[in-house]
């Protein structure tokens, strides 16, 4: 690997990374709306918006970084 290869190869990891963290992020926000520690519209709304944001949590930190390596693979050389 060239040098321009292993910097964007880093920025792609960065960016998975910090992805998942966000997925970790948005499911620990969740539960803890769901559980009642903070209100934002009210129960039982409140429960209904942090299943939401723990299913949006768990596709971000589950499917997202799969799809975006994927598409950042490398071609196969021949």
């Amino acid at each position: 690997m060239t040098r321009p290869d292993d910097a964007l190869a880093k920025k792609r990891f960065l960016a998975i990374t910090i992805l998942r963290l966000m997925g970790v992020a948005f499911i620990a926000a969740g539960f803890i709306l769901i559980r009642g520690g903070f209100t934002l519209a009210g129960q039982p709304t409140d429960r209904w918006i942090g299943v939401a944001i723990v299913l949006v949590g768990a596709f971000d930190f589950a499917v997202m970084p799969l799809l975006l390596a994927r598409r950042w693979r490398s071609p196969k050389s021949s």
